[in-house]
């Protein structure tokens, strides 16, 4: 790691407070990183990438978020599209496509989500005017509003469930920043709107249930890009309770003076929060190295059981960061609640996250299995029945 890393996330570490106050998007940070070739850590050296295997890959995004949890969450699109690439191959036509531009430092943003009770997918891609079109309003679009491309689902004229990308610049594209969650509020989760966007054929790729594995591989990037910012919260709260109980000279409910750094209660609070942040750092590590091993080789089984796995960490992770994040208030009393310390985004933070696929139904899933072997089950919006894919 070098120097001018560690120099980074000091100066984005400092401004996250001021910049979630200020809503001051994260513009200027994302185009350090697309510099830095941030985005292209995973691919070959010879293509311009840095050839890092995943648990690199997992080390730094828990450091960026440390430093800014948002910063480091709106890379959960392009980290999946990537795995994507190499799960299909780099050889292959699309790869050859895409690895110039990411390795150019493109920026892939995500667009998959809808808002239906019904969970049916609506978007949809048809020829009109001698080209092909995709017309659709999606949500939770983590990191397009900073990306260069959209990774778009959606359904063709056979109601075939595809996945295409489109320049975030194209003609009929917008971006809006109407996320309004109390958590994670500068990752670009708001809406994009596509109005007869026009695709490039060759960016288009279907998705069925002959992707049942790739599913499961990217499912669990895809997750494990989640933790991995519940590991960086946690780590940052360290630092931050650490820095507010040195300089003090008074505990709540003592008279006279008496540092708190030399309470015993305190130390506890603080060892609490540290343990539960160096768990959460080792188990992301673990299990990025792990998939990345199942990857490379396409081994069902190995998939199969770490779905499972990071399915488990889902819990013991967010509940354990969940709980320090809540229990570091008892070093300070009231004071420690002050706006400008904004200790509650730690929490606000992880809440959120944990909010993304909820915890409760992947525990759920992980007991029925346990009972009775049966593997967790996904279907895709809008697909038929013969089209369900585990993930």
């Amino acid at each position: 790691m070098s120097d001018d890393w560690n120099d980074l996330l000091t100066t984005w570490g400092a401004q996250a407070v001021s910049r979630e106050r200020d809503r001051d998007l994260l513009f200027d940070a994302v185009d350090v990183l697309r510099g830095r070739r941030f985005g292209a850590l995973r691919l070959p050296v010879e293509s311009g990438g840095a050839g890092a295997d995943l648990a690199t890959v997992f080390a730094r995004l828990i450091e960026l978020a440390a430093a800014d949890a948002s910063l480091a969450h709106l890379w959960r699109g392009h980290l999946a599209f990537v795995e994507g690439l190499r799960w299909d191959g780099l050889g292959t036509d699309t790869a050859r496509r895409w690895i110039p531009r990411i390795a150019a430092g493109d920026v892939v943003g995500n667009a998959f989500s809808e808002r239906h009770e019904t969970a049916e997918l609506t978007t949809r891609v048809v020829a009109r005017g001698g080209a092909l079109r995709v017309s659709g309003v999606k949500h939770y679009t983590t990191g397009s509003l900073y990306a260069d491309w959209v990774h778009v689902a959606a359904l063709d004229d056979t109601d075939t469930r595809v996945a295409l990308t489109v320049p975030a610049t194209a003609r009929g594209v917008r971006i809006v920043d109407d996320w309004d969650g109390f958590g994670q509020q500068l990752t670009g989760s708001g809406t994009t709107i596509l109005d007869e966007v026009e695709v490039d054929p060759a960016d288009i790729r279907a998705l069925g249930p002959d992707d049942e594995d790739r599913h499961r591989y990217i499912g669990g990037l895809y997750q494990l890009t989640l933790l991995a910012v519940v590991a960086g919260i946690a780590r940052r709260a360290v630092e931050d309770t650490a820095a507010f109980v040195r300089p003090r000279r008074r505990t709540f409910g003592f008279s006279g003076e008496h540092r708190p750094a030399d309470d015993p209660l305190v130390q506890l609070v603080l060892g609490e929060v540290s343990a539960a942040a160096a768990a959460a750092r080792r188990l992301v590590l673990s299990l990025a190295a792990d998939l990345d091993a199942a990857g490379a080789g396409h081994d069902a089984d190995a998939l199969a059981a770490l779905e499972l796995e990071v399915y488990r960490a889902q819990h013991t992770i967010t509940d354990s960061v969940l709980a320090a994040t809540t229990r570091l208030f008892e070093v300070g009393g009231a004071s420690a609640t002050g706006r400008s310390l904004a200790l509650d985004r730690h929490w606000r933070n992880v809440r959120t996250i944990a909010s993304h696929n909820p915890t409760l139904q992947r525990v759920r899933a992980v007991g029925r299995f346990e009972l009775d072997g049966t593997p967790p089950e996904w279907s895709a919006p809008a697909a038929s029945p013969a089209d369900e894919v585990r993930a």
